[in-house]
Formats: structure tokens, sequence, C-alpha cells
């Protein structure tokens, strides 16, 4: 696409004087990703600023540069584009560039502090099931064609030209639908890395106390979350309202694409994320009535049976995927799976029956002698739904091992101390990504949520993380738990001064096959 195309009636951008009409061969925000006829967005960040990163840009080969402040001396064989706000340009810009793939196609978008990954997960495996058309971006994998593979994009939610790089491939290989896991940081106006994204559907599954360093408060962290609702109305985030609801236009609730919100009616934040959208919308629960619930619940380390009810009928399941959390989980999926579809009870059930999990969330390793098992619970709210779960099927001692993010919300740390004070029997703090926070002071301030704990009996400050599976392993007795928490699917721990590889599942392992084979 040449520049003059590209520029011609952003609202977000404009270009600088009368530059040269370059063909645009790329969108970047990494100077070290350009190619020749890339177009370079300077984006400011918390840490470094990428201005500093033009003249490297432009040595190689960038044709256009987006920036917020414009070089007095600039190079006139470069396209300059200025906005006031460039991460916002950016998403408008990669948008346009890539053809506004999330128009040709249905995008589902899963929101929520826990069970976000797994909801996608089980979205998209429903979908794929019943139309044989679905992909998916989530945190820890995503399908573009046929075949499955991690996520190696580095973040949750990607900045906005890889977004909409991956959908624009998504509609390429002929996908009818796109599950995207959105975050808030995606979906806070600050990335605007989703601000352009237009949704079919939007999905919220709970909230709970996590990632305030970045939104600063609660309500702002909802409110950055509610985004993706306000988008159901005015086509995409960057257009919404956020005092109210835009009215809903002419794919309204009797059209054949109509968008639809489905929502968590057992959180108590259910009510904000409704009212944050005019359109449809569909409630899901275990407890509270609603449209899709699940009744007579049997949850188990290795799957679960329930009655499913919903707007048709009611219809017998079996999830072989363990814990009562992941019922919720899948009753979201099976209320954007049959809206879309229309597929019948008796389908839905047998869709339900095929699939699986997340690779690193509730993964079993061993289940005897004693069991352990790898799970990616790294919040509050995630650890006040997974630890009951285990100590109810504990049939012996509750064995977690967990530490906390560095650079990241410091208040949750205390409240995850004192959640795994009353569940486990034995809690060892390690590792999660120290980043560049002292590792022990990390653990010293988990440690001030269970203050009545014995430091070397009943609670263990272990830093690195493979000593500290070490340690759990190595105690851990016939019909014991052992419980790996915070990792899961990641492949790395960030340190201060490197990123050491890791595989939580791998070292489990092979812990497991050295302690009991000798």
């Amino acid at each position: 696409m040449r520049v003059s195309s590209l520029a011609t009636g952003l609202r977000h951008a404009r270009l600088v004087g009368n530059p040269p009409d370059h063909e645009i061969t790329e969108i970047t925000n990494d100077s070290r990703l350009v190619i020749t006829g890339a177009l370079y967005a300077a984006l400011p960040g918390m840490r470094v600023d990428g201005h500093r990163f033009i003249p490297d840009a432009i040595s190689a080969g960038a044709a256009a540069i987006l920036c917020e402040q414009v070089p007095q001396h600039r190079d006139s064989s470069i396209a300059w584009l200025t906005a006031d706000d460039s991460r916002m340009a950016l998403s408008e810009i990669a948008d346009r560039f890539h053809g506004s793939p999330s128009r040709e196609i249905d995008v589902i978008g899963v929101t929520g502090t826990d069970g976000k990954t797994s909801t996608v997960y089980f979205v998209h495996q429903l979908l794929a099931t019943l139309t044989g058309a679905s992909s998916f971006l989530s945190t820890a994998a995503m399908q573009v064609g046929p075949h499955e593979e991690p996520n190696r994009l580095h973040q949750s939610t990607p900045e906005a030209p890889q977004v909409h790089r991956v959908l624009r491939a998504m509609a390429d290989h002929g996908s009818r639908y796109a599950v995207v896991e959105s975050t808030s940081h995606g979906l806070s106006r600050r990335t605007a890395r989703l601000a352009h994204v237009s949704y079919r559907a939007a999905v919220f599954t709970n909230l709970s106390h996590e990632h305030l360093e970045f939104h600063g408060t609660f309500e702002r962290y909802r409110s950055d979350k509610a985004n993706l609702f306000r988008a159901l109305d005015a086509g995409c985030y960057a257009d919404a309202d956020e005092t109210s609801p835009t009215p809903v236009g002419e794919d309204d609730a009797a059209g054949a694409r109509a968008r639809f919100a489905v929502v968590n009616a057992d959180d108590g934040n259910a009510a904000y994320f409704a009212a944050a959208t005019a359109r449809r919308v569909v409630r899901y629960a275990i407890d509270a009535d609603a449209d899709y619930r699940a009744a007579d619940v049997e949850a188990g380390t290795t799957g679960s049976r329930f009655l499913l009810a919903t707007p048709s009928g009611t219809v017998r399941c079996s999830l072989p995927v363990p814990g009562r959390f992941n019922v919720a989980n899948v009753l979201a999926a099976a209320a954007v799976a049959q809206t879309l579809t229309g597929c019948s009870d008796e389908q839905l059930a047998e869709a339900i029956a095929r699939l699986r999990s997340v690779r690193g969330r509730m993964t079993v390793v061993q289940e005897a002698p004693f069991s352990v098992v790898v799970d990616y619970a790294h919040t509050p709210g995630s650890f006040e739904t997974v630890l009951p779960f285990f100590r109810e099927q504990c049939r012996g001692r509750l064995i977690v091992v967990f530490g906390s993010a560095g650079d990241r919300d410091v208040a949750k740390r205390p409240l995850q101390g004192a959640i795994a004070d009353r569940y486990a029997d034995v809690i060892i703090l390690a590792d999660e990504d120290p980043r560049s926070e002292d590792r022990m002071e990390i653990l010293r301030q988990i440690a001030t949520g269970c203050p009545s704990r014995r430091d070397g009996e009943t609670i263990h400050l272990v830093p690195d993380r493979r000593l500290a599976i070490r340690r759990a392993i190595e105690i851990a007795e016939l019909g014991d738990t052992v419980l790996l928490l915070g990792k899961g699917h990641e492949q790395t721990i960030i340190g201060s001064t490197e990123t050491m590889a890791w595989d939580e599942i791998a070292v489990a392992g092979e812990l497991l096959g050295e302690i009991q084979g000798r």
C-alpha cells in the first residue's frame, strides 16, 4: 500500500508536508524488525522512547515514520506522519494496512482476570468441532492455519501491527471465527493494541485484584476491560464513548450477524459489564439464575459431570477437564458457540465431551504415589478458585509452590500469601519473574500474608524455582498433592540481568525422575 492510500482520511495521524509516495511493505514499532519499505512507529514507552530509534529505522530502510515529535531536520526522502497519540494512530494504520480483517471474520473477545486463556481455547474448540472454521490467539498458544502452536509474540495481547497481521492470516486461511484473548492492557487506550478490532461477541469471565501497577485503580482496570463491551456498539473501542453505550446500529438484535455479550452472572461485576453495551447480553452461571447454567456439578481431578441448562432445554454433559471453575469457563464457551452456530443441545454436549485443556492449566505431571500438578494461577482470584478445589480433593497434605511477578502489582502479594495460608499445609515461595526487584524481598512480601507460619517448617523461601520444586517433591508423601502455580505454559523466567529458559512441566518431570529413580 502506498503512503497516500494509507494516510488518506486517517483520524489519528496526518502527513507532514509533501512527502514521497513510497510503497509501504510492513508496519512495525520495533526498529530491529524494520525492513526496506517499512513504516516505523516511534512509540513513547514506559522505559524507552521509540523516537530514539528513528535513525536506526531509517538506516534499516524505513520508508515512513510515525511519531509524535517530528525532528526539526528531517530526512525529506522519508514520509513523515505525526500524531497526538501515536499508539492510537498505529492501531488505525495497522488495521487499514491489513485490510480491516476483523470486519471479514467474526471476532470473539474474551476478557476477565482469570480463565481467559482456557475460555478462549474452549470457545475455539467448540467452534472448530461445530463448524471446522475457527482460529484463536491466546496468552499460551495460537492457531492461524491447520496447526496449533505456542504464542511466541511475547505478549498476551501483542501490539496492534501483530494483532491485525494475525487476524489477516486467519481470514486468508478461511477461518470464519477468531477467538482473541483480550487483556486489560490490550483494551486500555494507553496501549490501543485492540482499539480498531471489530468484535462480534464479548465475553466476561470474572474480575479480581490484578495489574494495578498499570491501571492505577480497580475502577480504571474494570473500565479498561469494559472497552471490549463498548466496542460491540461502536464498531471498535477507538470509537466508543466510555460514559454510555452507543445506540445499536443496523445489525440489531434481529440481525443474522447481530453482536452480543456473554457475562458471568456469578461475578459481582456482571451488571457493570452488561451495562457497558446496548447489545443482547447472554448470562451464564453455576449458582445464579442464567441463560446457561450448570446444575448437579460433580467436579474431580480428572474431569466433571453436570446438567447443562440452555435456553432450549437441558442435557447431561461430561467434561474431560478438571475443576469446577472450568465448568464455568465451559458455560461461557457453550453460550458463545450455541449463539453463533444455532447448534442443538445434544451437538453442544458432544462437542464439550471432546474438549482438551490448555497445556500448563491443570496439567497433571504425576498422579501417584503423590500428585504433581502445574497450573498458571497467579492472582488472588485464581488462588481462591484453585486452592479450595485441591484442598477438597487432596487425601494428604497440600504442598504449594508459587511466587509473584517483579515490577508488577505489589499489593496482591500478601493477598496471595493469606489465601495460601488458609488452604496449604506447606508453602514454598519461589521466583516467578523477579525482573529488576530483589528476589527475596518479593518472597518476604508474600510471606507477610501468613505471619504465623514458621520459616523452614510450614513455609520455605527458596528463590531458585528448580530448588523449590525439588524440595516440594522431596518432602511429598503418599496421598499428598504438590501444586506448582504461576508459570503454567510460560517458557522463561525473567530475572534482572538474564532471561532463563523454563518449562515447568518438563522440570517437574525431570526432578521426579531424578528423585524417584534414586
